[in-house]
């Protein structure tokens, strides 16, 4: 969220991101924020609120980064609503992920992830889908990794291997967002907002009122 405070960061971007990068990558729930003095430093950057969100993801601290990708949960913010995906893995809502990551399958950021999906895997998770199954991306690559941190929540699996699979996507997510918005300031973070879809605003408000998915914040 964009920082309370006009004043500059105490700490440069490229310190703050070295420091991040150097705590573990998040992967399972986390009860709170890594280190919570980081908040307000992160904020006092002004970056795009996408890659700041970003930057929050990886100091564990969902509360300001769902502030902020909760304001761009439509095209053509696909890169925030592919971290709001992410968000949701390490909160360990795992069908709100799948929705997401099916939500961008075929953006930038998410393909250079995942790879394209051939359209053998389209038609098969379309079918999928007009037969009530929930929504889930059709990279295969894509689906396999959120179904094995699912296992991996129930103490099933390689904590170590899908460690690495959790850094190489932040860690491209990352690359893309410095290249596509930069480090420079954006003291108007609102000029990034946008209007949520139908489909979306209903989504929302059944976390509110319904039983779909579940808020902890």
């Amino acid at each position: 969220m964009t920082s309370v405070y006009s004043a500059a960061s105490a700490v440069s971007f490229d310190e703050l991101l070295a420091h991040l990068k150097s705590l573990p990558v998040p992967l399972l729930p986390p009860a709170k924020a890594i280190d919570p003095t980081l908040s307000d430093k992160i904020a006092s950057l002004y970056l795009h609120p996408a890659l700041e969100a970003l930057l929050h993801l990886l100091n564990h601290d969902l509360p300001s980064a769902h502030f902020l990708v909760r304001h761009m949960q439509s095209d053509p913010a696909f890169e925030a609503m592919y971290l709001h995906g992410i968000l949701h893995r390490i909160e360990g809502d795992f069908n709100n992920t799948r929705a997401w990551y099916y939500d961008v399958a075929e953006s930038e950021p998410f393909e250079l992830v995942w790879g394209k999906a051939t359209e053998d895997e389209k038609a098969a998770v379309e079918k999928k889908k007009e037969e009530g199954e929930n929504k889930m991306p059709p990279q295969k690559s894509a689906r396999d990794f959120v179904d094995s941190l699912e296992k991996l929540s129930k103490g099933q699996g390689d904590k170590q291997a899908l460690g690495k699979e959790s850094r190489r996507e932040f860690d491209t997510v990352l690359d893309w967002c410095i290249k596509k918005f930069g480090t420079g300031k954006h003291t108007d973070a609102s000029k990034a907002w946008v209007q949520p879809s139908q489909e979306i605003s209903e989504k929302g408000q059944s976390m509110v009122t319904g039983n779909d998915g579940f808020r902890k914040f």
